[in-house]
């Protein structure tokens, strides 16, 4: 087994830690006892989430038990971490349910049989408290003061800080406590802007129970043109495949930018460094199989294999793509028989395979309507291949829309049922990498 702190740190995983000479000596001892925790906030964790997820998935592959704990209970009250106004408070009946849908995601990427890694939730002890208690026990040990220095009160002071924000740094610290006591949990990771929180749980497991933990945080992962992470002009991408397709998965990572390829292979996947290293000399059509690479391996490990060879079928063909060099990274879990397939089957092509139809989103027509004709511009809107009618019609202007790959000229063009040529399904393209199937129902 490898050191997972040192593989962590290769990989860029690493920003900041509390004592890196502790942290390697505890990583030399044994098996590490690692937490995370999650916040119940939606049905689904988004792109956002991958780095922790990853992180945990690491410790795991390299001989260690990660604990990924859903906030059940400090998602009563709300993290005001990297927050500006507070966060809209959520029913205890949604946060169990959003509790339940987060820890079936979890077991994605992480193995939870015989207690390999653990799947806790908050609410289980935060929600049995004592306040009297708590406050004599607990509170006590927390100076006002530090607490008001830290970045994620400071900034939230301007607008105003609520009582009962203020507890949650005191009940995350108590969350690490408790692990510590009761599962040997020595670790905690999380976001960089969880630092100030995560301290404050070392430090409470040294005034109680006298001993060290540890603290190791994240970067906050940027694309090179300084946004954040899994934020599109369609909203946020979620690691729920009802909530974000596969396929639209798949083209948010073949779509990075050049200068993201190398640390999003490096983060976002399991390819060892060596091969993830030739990418700095790529350029052009290799660059872009890369690119397929970090896609496929991406929306595997998101969505299982299947979904992954549906998503890539579908980008290859739609997009006449030249198929993905196996030799270029010969660990990736991309099956050989897909190469060889997607070279004998790709060629040019203007008609979709059955995985592409699958993969590609689906937007269904009257025939009833399509018979009276319906407008392109509000159809591709209200379908979602477009913002809005003004940006469909600005993208008609600029030649930018394409009905089965002819150009559409006029922003008064219908859709009829004579488009279709005798098929029940019509493709409409935005762009060179954007595509939707009207379906005529």
């Amino acid at each position: 087994m490898n050191n997972a702190y040192e593989v962590l740190k290769e990989r860029g995983f690493i920003e900041q830690v509390t004592d890196e000479a502790l942290i390697k000596k505890l990583f030399a001892e044994g098996e590490v006892t690692c937490y995370i925790g999650f916040d119940p906030t939606a049905t689904s964790l988004h792109i956002g989430s991958l780095v922790p997820i990853m992180a945990l998935a690491h410790m795991q592959a390299n001989g260690n038990k990660p604990i990924a704990l859903v906030g059940g209970g400090t998602g009563l009250i709300g993290d005001p971490s990297g927050k500006t106004e507070m966060r809209q408070v959520l029913t205890r009946d949604q946060i169990d349910y959003n509790a339940q849908c987060l820890g079936k995601q979890l077991s994605q990427y992480l193995d939870f049989s015989d207690g390999k890694a653990l799947l806790l939730n908050n609410a289980d002890w935060l929600t049995k408290i004592n306040y009297i208690e708590f406050l004599r026990d607990v509170g006590r040990h927390f100076s006002v003061n530090k607490m008001l220095a830290a970045e994620s009160y400071k900034i939230r002071l301007e607008k105003g800080l609520n009582f009962i924000e203020f507890n949650y740094m005191v009940l995350q610290a108590y969350d690490f406590f408790y692990l510590f006591q009761n599962y040997g949990c020595a670790l905690q990771m999380g976001g960089n802007d969880q630092w100030g929180n995560m301290l404050a749980g070392t430090e409470l497991i040294r005034k109680i129970a006298a001993k060290d933990a540890h603290a190791v945080t994240f970067p906050l992962i940027t694309t090179s043109l300084g946004q954040k992470m899994g934020k599109t002009e369609k909203g946020t991408i979620w690691l729920d495949g009802s909530l974000t397709t596969p396929y639209e998965y798949y083209q948010y990572w073949v779509n990075c930018d050049d200068a993201d390829l190398e640390k999003f292979l490096k983060l976002f996947t399991y390819l060892p460094l060596n091969e993830i290293s030739v990418v700095k000399k790529l350029t052009d059509a290799q660059l872009n199989m890369a690119k397929a690479v970090l896609a496929f391996e991406a929306t595997r490990i998101t969505h299982g294999t299947q979904a992954a060879e549906d998503a890539w079928h579908a980008s290859m063909e739609a997009f006449h793509s030249r198929p993905v060099d196996a030799d270029m990274f010969p660990s990736s879990a991309i099956p050989r028989e897909v190469h060889v397939s997607i070279s004998e089957s790709i060629g040019i092509t203007t008609t979709f395979s059955a995985s592409v139809i699958k993969a590609i989103p689906h937007y269904k027509v009257s025939r009833k309507d399509l018979e009276a004709g319906i407008l392109i511009c509000s159809t591709c809107a209200k379908a979602g291949l477009t913002q809005s009618i003004s940006e469909t019609r600005r993208l008609i202007e600029q030649g930018g829309i394409y009905i089965n790959d002819q150009q559409v000229k006029s922003v008064d063009e219908k859709i009829t049922v004579a488009d279709f040529n005798g098929s029940n399904e019509l493709r409409v393209r935005k762009g060179k990498k954007k595509y939707l199937i009207i379906e005529m129902d």
